[in-house]
């Protein structure tokens, strides 16, 4: 399928709370990043995610779904031409890749996601 979603990650509030209900509520492993505040969730089969404190003050917790792309810029500059807001710019994410989050003319947020080639 093209451009699949890859990835999904978990904007919370309250991480401990959410670690809590989550491995308990699933057989999900966590694994805390060293020396940041993130977590990758571990899923065995299947799109994994991670969680983090939410970066935006005051909003709501929220999952965020990360779709695949093959060219980040050019897909972020035709979502931005079909009347997507542009949330987060293209950056880069510790080495793995480049992500943009938007929100689509209907206000759903969604992430792109294109991993740095090997």
């Amino acid at each position: 399928m093209a451009n699949p979603f890859v990835y999904v990650e978990l904007n919370t509030t309250d991480v401990s709370a959410s670690k809590t209900f989550y491995t308990k509520l699933f057989d999900w492993k966590l694994e805390d990043v060293p020396g940041a505040d993130y977590t990758f969730i571990k899923v065995g089969e299947g799109t994994g995610g991670g969680m983090m404190k939410h970066p935006m003050p005051g909003a709501p917790s929220m999952w965020l779904p990360y779709v695949g792309v093959d060219d980040i810029n050019a897909a972020t500059a035709k979502a931005k031409s079909l009347g997507a807001k542009v949330i987060v710019d293209v950056r880069e994410v510790m080495g793995h890749g480049q992500m943009s989050v938007l929100s689509d003319p209907t206000g759903a947020t969604i992430a792109l996601w294109q991993p740095t080639k090997a």
